[in-house]
């Protein structure tokens, strides 16, 4: 009833996001509904594979969802018909612990999908049949039902690994591709280029969908994502969707862009759900902040286009008004590098927004990278106190001046880097601001938050009131 297949490797940069992304791009053009999840926190892989098929992409984490949310958010994705391909993250059983906690082995399991394992085949020969082995004996709950090898030197060197894997790793070889000396792919430090960004998107997708096409066993695929067992028997809540809500009442601003695009649909479709229309704002290129009764900063690459964002005055002074006049804005990561008062970047320093008291600056190596927990300690404007929030940080920027007399830290952390390692989540008026990225699915307060403050705000009940206490 649910097709479906789980790409995994050994390690990450294996090639799963290519292969996953030429299937989904394949399959399209055969005429073959594909539904893609990528599994972990990554934006940039999920961006492409929706690219890929031509729909959304949405995220399977174990670690930021509960079980049930995790099931119920599968299947009121797939449908009949659907083939879901889920793109695994690192390693297969690499987890949070030495047990493979949250891992990608784990989600199969939940699932019930067979895996297809990529792997590089790099200086290896019959030592690829013993990773096989190794995956397969490591956990036997675990169906891993075939193989496609990358980094192939040649139709030798394919035989030798086709040989030995399907003789003593025991499950097919379904592909080869070759190494890969011009393929449009680009890089930088949080890993692929977006797609937003990235100026030969049709090249890129029709370069991987040849690839699979010419290289890869797609029915013999298709065949072991059709051979899934029963899915496990799940209760499916009632859930409105963003258009059944019952009216809208208000107006969320979402500045989404080249700069900053790291959202979670779920989360947007959250606070359409609940009354609220999204608002696409441009920092590069609007002139003025539109009216809004709450304002939703995400995600991106602020470092990039710092000279743009600094050049627009305009709004970032409309913005600088408005908080301080009480709109309601929770920003995440680079939301929070755009809304404090300068941002260095290679010993460059560019005016930002200027909401918050703080200083940021780009490094070369990642200041803060993986799941975090943090604990709801002091008064903000969109969570209640003691509220466990489970997300994750990936920044390479750093706060390297704030004045503390004039915010107050909202979170404590328990697991993760934040700000300075023992706190993050910056409140000032109706303002909080975070380096951690929370899903909705795991945290459902967060768009209940937004919206009870936008309601505030469409109420006139925050107009030079801050519910964050009214800092200076």
């Amino acid at each position: 009833m649910h097709p479906r297949l789980v790409v995994a490797a050994l390690r990450g940069g294996s090639g799963k996001t290519i292969l996953t992304m030429g299937l989904c791009a394949e399959l399209r053009r055969r005429g073959v509904s594909v539904a893609p999840f990528k599994k972990g926190p990554d934006y940039i892989d999920a961006a492409w594979l929706g690219r890929a098929a031509g729909v959304t992409c949405r995220h399977l984490d174990p670690y930021l969802m509960s079980r049930e949310h995790l099931l119920q958010s599968f299947l009121r994705t797939t449908c009949e018909g659907h083939i879901a391909l889920i793109e695994g993250n690192r390693g297969l059983y690499d987890g949070v612990d030495p047990q493979g906690s949250f891992s990608t082995a784990e989600l199969a399991k939940t699932l019930r999908a067979p895996v297809l394992v990529v792997l590089d085949a790099t200086k290896t020969t019959r030592t690829a049949a013993a990773m096989v082995v190794g995956l397969r004996t490591l956990d036997p709950d675990v169906e891993i039902r075939g193989v496609v090898l990358n980094q192939v030197a040649g139709s030798r060197h394919e035989s030798v690994l086709r040989k030995s894997i399907e003789r003593d790793g025991g499950v097919p070889v379904l592909g080869a591709l070759p190494r890969l000396f011009d393929f449009p792919f680009p890089e930088r430090h949080l890993g692929l280029v977006p797609p937003e960004e990235h100026r030969r998107e049709e090249e890129v997708l029709e370069k991987a969908a040849s690839l699979v096409r010419e290289h890869v066993d797609v029915e013999g695929l298709l065949h072991l994502a059709m051979g899934a067992r029963a899915f496990p028997e799940v209760h499916l809540c009632e859930q409105r969707g963003p258009n059944e809500c019952a009216s809208v009442w208000g107006r969320v601003g979402v500045i989404r862009d080249q700069a900053f695009h790291f959202y979670y649909p779920e989360n947007l479709e959250a606070l359409e759900t609940l009354g609220l229309r999204v608002v696409p704002i441009d920092s590069l290129q609007a002139e003025h902040l539109p009216e809004v009764e709450a304002l939703y900063i995400g995600g991106g690459f602020p470092e990039s286009f710092a000279p743009q964002l600094a050049e627009n005055v305009t709004l970032r002074k409309e913005i600088r008004q408005a908080a301080s006049q009480g709109l309601p804005i929770y920003a995440e990561c680079g939301g929070l590098m755009y809304l404090g008062e300068s941002l260095r970047v290679q010993e460059r320093t560019y005016p930002m927004a200027g909401v918050l008291p703080l200083m940021t600056e780009f490094r070369p190596r990642p200041q803060g990278h993986g799941y975090t927990t943090m604990e709801v300690v002091g008064k903000n404007p969109f969570f209640p106190c003691r509220t466990i929030l489970k997300g994750h940080e990936f920044h390479y920027s750093r706060v390297v001046s704030l004045d503390e007399s004039r915010v107050r830290f909202a979170f404590g952390v328990r697991r993760g880097r934040g700000i300075d390692g023992r706190r993050d989540g910056l409140v000032r008026w109706n303002v909080l601001a975070t380096y951690t990225h929370l899903h909705v699915l795991g945290c459902p307060q967060w768009a209940e938050g937004m919206a009870a403050q936008g309601r505030r705000r469409s109420e006139g009940m925050n107009e030079g009131l801050a519910a964050g206490g009214g800092l200076p």
